[in-house]
């Protein structure tokens, strides 16, 4: 399953989800250091692995409060592979770099699972909504 890919040239499961960990807590990690890159390979890993890199991160980023990701605002942070060097302020880093990559590779992602039969659908890629009481 891991291995898994939609199309020949597209990257595997595992590196969709090793992505979206990456552009979640990566990404305010990467906001506090001012830089940021590709995630590194992590190598072979399994399933569980990669349920265990998801919880991870969602634990770091429960972690947060509000306050110490709004006093990232206005930070520089550089974005940077290779010899390509992207300057943003923390704010267009989040909203118009990881924000879209972590879309991206969760629907990649799922759709992945789903191609493969997983009884998902629209709701459980939407999270719990955030309803007024």
């Amino acid at each position: 399953m891991v291995e898994t890919r939609l199309y020949g040239d597209m990257l595997p499961f595992r590196f969709q989800v090793v992505s979206v960990a990456h552009h979640s807590l990566g990404a305010i990690e990467g906001a506090r250091r001012g830089t940021f890159g590709p995630p590194s390979d992590p190598g072979d890993l399994t399933y569980q692995d990669l349920q265990q890199l998801v919880a991870g991160a969602q634990a770091g980023l429960e972690k947060l409060s509000a306050a110490e990701v709004n006093s990232l605002e206005g930070r520089d942070v550089l974005f940077q592979v290779r010899d390509l060097k992207m300057p943003f302020t923390v704010e267009g880093f989040l909203l118009s770099f990881s924000l879209p990559n972590f879309h991206f590779h969760a629907t990649t992602a799922y759709d992945i699972l789903r191609s493969k039969g997983v009884p998902l659908g629209k709701r459980d890629y939407m999270g719990r909504m955030r309803m007024k009481n």
